[in-house]
């Protein structure tokens, strides 16, 4: 992120947009517009950019853009769909970019296959069992692409799915069943298959999920509200049956219940979040949910990741209850649109709260010695289901130090559980450095630096294999990682 210019925040932009002024320079028409056209609007002073085959005059919003004008410039006069993705698929860029819309991109002529069609008329005809196997796919993507089937007794509806995969767990199967409408999605490394369907009957608001992951079939056990015979399982969404890039998936949203509101310090606040009933979502170690809120009439969301409710010192697994609240550990902005209103949420208040994501892998600390964490301010809260983890199941972990930057001690979130922590477990160490504290401070103080990092980070033995996390406001990322 850049700073921005003083009147140029998110509440600017959105107040500039329902002021009626004209921002697309085209009065209000839509136009078709070519490649060719498109390639003509690539300067700061006139810039259009596509995304998902809509074009944008996004000239009024260079200003605006949290990450600066160089990164818009990017797409200028282009696709930038991509490049869209990889910075923030999460943004809800057409309520952002409502005003700027420009007109759809011409489409070229595209021959259809045949095959599609057909495997599509006949995916519509019932949903009852298997799914008729795609004429299109080749005999070996055919075995590896996930399938379904369901049976009933009296009482319960039963969905089985197949992987075909073996490291399938609970982690990463996501269930929603809400109003008859079921939404079960399985993540396999970089893919996921989805079932999704408007079921016939009405169920009752618990289910169950079970995995069985050494051969990878999951299964959703549904309760019946009426005892009686279902000849078909419902009918197809529009996502059912698919095995796709997890990128090229939309995110899912559940609105869950804010059951309670702790202070941490003067600015931060821990929120539990409970999740609806019929729903079964467990967020990996190292990955963050999205929540949305209406603001001004304009969508606006933003990444959180969550926590436990505290660090806990005996290091028990957690109970299977746990997995119905989602923490979240949140620094309230005096200026913050988004954490004003958040804090403004009363308990009993829902907010919509997407499915995980992010690319950490815990292979990636499973052959650790030593595990560096860097933190400033609230880029602590990844390292908490971290040290969790760490801690608990890595058995060649020899050593784990977390080097936590904050301006003043009245910052230090979960200070004192902390210090408890490096007492309780010899493994754990952890250093306080404060860039303005006040005249009694004994600790470290400065900000990061290679000076201040090499004094701390140190392998406990020669040829140890070491891992650094960092996490924080992007200049504090951008310099630690250098």
């Amino acid at each position: 992120q850049v700073p921005l210019k003083p009147g140029r925040s998110l509440m600017d932009w959105i107040q500039l947009t329902k002021s009626g002024k004209d921002l697309t320079g085209l009065k209000g028409r839509l136009i078709e517009v070519t490649e060719d056209e498109l390639a003509k609007h690539n300067k700061k002073e006139d810039c259009w950019i596509c995304i998902r085959g809509f074009v944008y005059n996004v000239t009024p919003y260079m200003e605006y853009h949290p990450g600066g004008e160089d990164e818009l410039m990017k797409a200028a006069g282009k696709d930038g769909t991509d490049l869209f993705d990889q910075v923030h698929r999460w943004v809800n860029y057409e309520s952002m970019l409502k005003e700027c819309l420009v007109g759809r991109m011409t489409v070229k002529p595209v021959v259809a296959p045949k095959e599609i069609s057909s495997a599509l008329s006949e995916e519509k005809k019932q949903l009852n069992g298997m799914l008729p196997e795609k004429k299109a796919l080749g005999a070996s993507a055919k075995d590896l692409t996930p399938s379904y089937d369901w049976f009933q007794t009296d009482g319960l509806i039963t969905i089985v799915i197949y992987t075909k995969k073996k490291d399938v767990n609970a982690e990463s199967v996501v269930v929603d069943c809400q109003d008859k409408r079921l939404r079960g999605e399985i993540i396999m490394g970089d893919h996921s298959y989805l079932i999704e369907v408007g079921l016939t009957h009405a169920v009752q608001e618990d289910m169950t999920v079970n995995i069985a992951e050494k051969v990878g079939k999951v299964e959703i056990v549904l309760k019946k509200k009426d005892n009686i015979h279902w000849r078909i399982l419902g009918h197809p969404l529009e996502s059912h049956n698919t095995f796709i890039k997890c990128t090229d998936r939309g995110l899912f949203y559940r609105k869950c219940k804010l059951v309670s509101k702790t202070e941490v310090t003067h600015d931060t606040k821990l929120l539990c979040l409970m999740l609806p009933k019929g729903t079964h979502l467990q967020v990996p170690t190292g990955q963050h949910i999205y929540l949305k809120q209406i603001i001004a009439g304009t969508e606006v969301v933003k990444p959180y990741t969550p926590v436990l409710p505290s660090l806990p010192l005996d290091f028990k697994e957690p109970s299977p209850h746990d997995g119905a609240c989602i923490y979240l550990m949140i620094k309230i902005y005096p200026s913050g649109l988004f954490t004003q209103a958040l804090d403004h949420l009363q308990i009993g208040d829902y907010i919509p709260v997407s499915n995980p994501e992010g690319n950490f892998k815990k292979s990636k600390v499973q052959t650790s010695e030593d595990l560096f964490l860097l933190a400033a301010g609230t880029g602590f809260t990844p390292m908490v289901k971290l040290l969790n983890y760490t801690l608990t199941e890595v058995s060649c972990l020899r050593k784990v130090k977390l080097i936590f930057f904050n301006k003043t001690e009245d910052d230090i979130l979960w200070r004192n559980q902390l210090e408890q922590l490096a007492l309780k477990d010899e493994r754990f160490e952890v250093q306080f450095i404060l860039s303005q504290p006040k005249k009694d401070w004994v600790g470290k103080q400065g900000k990061i630096s290679s000076s201040l990092l090499s004094e701390f980070v140190q392998r406990s033995r020669k040829d140890s294999k070491v891992l650094i996390c960092i996490c924080g406001p992007t200049p504090f990322t951008e310099q630690g990682v250098q």
